[in-house]
């Protein structure tokens, strides 16, 4: 275990979010906001410690998987909590355990708030939560392998850790350059998105800080009624790019590249559209009846659809008190959640695609017990790492979903709020039904409750191994 390398790279981390910390230190000098002070003191605090963590550098640059899991627990774990500070010192969040919460579910981009009004909050504290979207959306670990010179060192590892999807694939050889193509088209959409807000109307704050929780795919809004106030034309732009950072970002490369030809081969992107179209039209036949106009139908099924399933959590609706068909649809949609490679959560299309074409293989050998068939996707075979690497992640998320209902359950709310809260959490949707649905928040439970909640929101974005893995007496071990 090296764990020089994962001291310097969390001093890193640390720097960073000092610097990140000066936009809502801008904002809040700009609009004359006291609650600026504790932006500037904890930019400051993470200046300090992030800088007396790389003053030295480690003597080897070896980096291992071990290492990589590691690091980025840690890291976002540390990132969670000095991104908490301005929170709680400012005051507009008083208890530390509701201020971390708060920023964790910024950071791992789910939207979960245990806020009752976020309109009475500043400026610089909503824009920070926003702001904590677009830092956790890509990655904080990317941005560091951007823009911090780490060669020599198999750094592809924090990457892997940090990355959503069952694989992880280099768009170009060097690990640097594939960061900063990532950060490339993540800041382009978004600002692409602020830009079309704003000019049809949208105020300028409310824009850039609905583009930055679209963008991270985490649902953080200025307004109480979350997207609901905004025009249909806004509603509609907020749509279309929630479902267009639920793209695997490898799909925007190949557009640059100008290889549209290779992305009409990918299944995932087909599958992913065709679970968007079949579940809008589904629900807006079975809400019908809620909005006497198809189109209103229509611009509200398919808009929560899309914030469900690339898991931003915004709404336009009180989806909670549609049919329990709907319901249904919306609550499969948390769990199937968006493409590998996008910024939004749940267990990935992908992973159902290899989960059912496994199925199917298992079947097929069956009927046919000396026959040979391979896994293919995209027309390439399944290497035997991914599969595994797929039952893992199942088993994992299957103990964790069921230990953290057990858990929750203590609470002895409904079992529709248990079980949803649980979802939202564990694949960072934000929303879910019952007393935690649109309308609803995450302060009903009790703190051993969120320290659960916390743990899942972690959890689920960083697919969960790494998280186990801090856990594991085995990983700790210096084999090396």
């Amino acid at each position: 275990m090296n764990r020089s390398m994962i001291r310097y790279i969390l001093g890193a981390v640390l720097c960073l979010e000092g610097v990140f910390l000066v936009l809502p230190l801008l904002v809040g000098l700009f609009c004359g906001e006291r609650s600026s002070i504790a932006f500037l003191i904890s930019a400051l605090i993470c200046l300090l410690l992030g800088g007396l963590m790389i003053w030295k550098k480690p003597k080897s640059n070896v980096f291992y998987a071990a290492e990589g899991f590691v690091t980025v627990s840690i890291s976002w774990i540390a990132l969670s909590f000095f991104g908490a500070l301005p929170f709680w010192i400012s005051g507009e969040i008083p208890n530390f355990a509701d201020a971390l919460f708060e920023a964790i579910s910024g950071f791992t981009t789910t939207g979960a708030t245990i806020l009752t009004d976020v309109e009475v909050m500043s400026s610089c504290c909503l824009i920070w939560r926003s702001f904590t979207h677009w830092i956790g959306g890509m990655g904080v670990l990317v941005f560091v392998l951007a823009v911090f010179p780490m060669g020599g060192g198999n750094v592809v590892f924090l990457m892997k850790a940090e990355s959503t999807g069952p694989s992880v694939e280099k768009l170009v050889p060097r690990v640097k350059n594939t960061a900063l193509i990532l950060y490339g088209v993540y800041t382009a959409l978004t600002v692409a998105e602020i830009l079309l807000l704003a000019v049809t109307g949208m105020p300028l704050f409310d824009a850039v800080n609905m583009g930055f929780a679209t963008a991270g795919t985490g649902g953080f809004g200025v307004l109480n009624s979350s997207a609901a106030d905004y025009s249909s034309l806004h509603q509609v732009i907020l749509t279309v790019f929630m479902i267009l950072f639920g793209v695997n970002f490898n799909i925007y490369y190949l557009l640059l590249c100008r290889r549209a030809k290779d992305i009409w081969h990918s299944e995932e992107l087909k599958t992913y559209f065709g679970i968007i179209l079949a579940s809008g039209l589904l629900i807006a036949y079975n809400i019908r009846h809620i909005f006497p106009n198809p189109l209103e139908a229509l611009k509200h099924s398919f808009f929560q659809v899309a914030s469900i399933m690339t898991t931003t959590g915004f709404a336009t609706a009180d989806f909670d008190k549609w049919p329990t068909f709907s319901c249904v649809i919306l609550v499969l949609l948390m769990f199937c959640g968006a493409c590998a490679g996008s910024t939004g959560g749940g267990m990935k299309v992908s992973r159902i695609l290899i989960m059912i074409k496994t199925a199917v293989k298992e079947l097929f050998t069956i009927k046919h017990p000396h026959g040979v068939r391979t896994l293919k996707i995209d027309g390439r075979v399944v290497e035997h790492e991914t599969i595994r690497s797929v039952n893992t992640f199942v088993v994992f998320y299957a103990m964790l979903y069921a230990v953290s209902l057990l858990l929750v359950s203590l609470d002895n709310f409904d079992f529709t709020t248990s079980f949803t809260a649980v979802a939202a959490t564990v694949n960072n949707i934000g929303p879910g039904l019952s007393l935690v649905g649109p309308t609803g928040n995450f302060s009903i439970f009790s703190v051993f409750s969120k320290a659960v909640l916390m743990f899942d929101m972690l959890a689920g974005r960083l697919e969960l191994i790494p998280m186990m893995a801090l856990f594991s007496p085995m990983i700790w071990r210096k084999d090396r």
